[in-house]
């Protein structure tokens, strides 16, 4: 299914927006949330040509992906499941998420979400909320979090079939073991 497909290109770049402008531990270190030119530039390298050009063309992109990024990671984070929904509703009402069809090269015509303001950040706010949405409808409401690695604030969004990811990539699953292990052998 389409949706679900764009949902898993999404997913990977909610959390490296948020990271990139909200955590101040990353993996196990300091780290200094981006701002400005410096998040416009992090950010859209991951970007296609014509979304990562409109972004770094786009008035004030870095405070708007700072404040995106912040949106995104409130409701992420959210303690309880109903303030979650009510914050993915209020950013897909704020950012005029609208679907429309698309035809790419070589597929089918598929669903896409782009908010209705008139600048890219606010274009991707209505995608990245529908996304979420779409998340929490599909694989319920508990699949956001905040690695749980010592010295790591970065998120993380679960998108595997049993539910059980706990930690933001690799790196921090591996400290995580062998603290863990450490641990073991001492005691």
């Amino acid at each position: 299914m389409e949706i679900a497909c764009n949902v898993t290109r999404q997913a990977p770049r909610i959390v490296e927006l948020v990271n990139l402008a909200t955590a101040r531990l990353r993996g196990g270190a300091p780290a200094e949330p981006l701002a400005g030119e410096e998040l416009v530039t992090a950010f859209a390298a991951g970007l296609g040509d014509d979304t990562r050009a409109a972004l770094r063309a786009g008035p004030d992109a870095g405070a708007g992906l700072a404040a995106l990024a912040t949106e995104l990671r409130e409701a992420l984070l959210a303690e309880r499941p109903a303030d979650q929904a009510a914050r993915i509703n209020a950013m897909i009402r704020r950012y005029g998420a609208q679907p429309y069809l698309v035809e790419d090269v070589g597929q089918p015509f598929h669903l896409h979400f782009h908010g209705s303001g008139g600048t890219p950040v606010e274009a991707l706010g209505g995608e990245f909320a529908t996304a979420l949405a779409l998340i929490v409808d599909g694989y319920g409401p508990a699949r956001f979090g905040q690695c749980e690695a010592q010295q790591c604030e970065a998120v993380y969004i679960d998108l595997t079939r049993n539910g059980s990811r706990r930690y933001c990539g690799a790196a921090c699953t591996a400290r995580a073991k062998s603290a863990a292990y450490r641990t073991r052998r001492r005691g």
